[in-house]
């Protein structure tokens, strides 16, 4: 049975309309887009951060006792099925 699905994603930058393709693991039960910070410093994406910092919790309210602290605005995403 498969158990990931990865995709190549197109992401285009706010600032220059640049754009990168990178790999994305797709989640089902996300409730949002993430990237990790990595893939941020790789490609000089700008992040911007957040009034108050966000806590990050399971599915199920499990508290992973981790904090998001910046976002990140895109111009748009292209997704295509590996």
């Amino acid at each position: 049975m498969l158990k990931e699905v990865w995709l190549d994603i197109e992401i285009k930058k706010t600032d220059t309309y640049k754009g990168v393709t990178i790999k994305a693991l797709l989640d089902s039960g996300a409730m949002g887009i993430f990237i990790d910070r990595k893939t941020v410093a790789k490609h000089g994406f700008k992040l911007q951060k957040l009034e108050r910092l966000v806590r990050v919790k399971n599915i199920d309210c499990y508290d992973l006792a981790k904090w998001l602290s910046h976002f990140l605005f895109l111009f748009s995403i292209f997704i295509s099925f590996i």
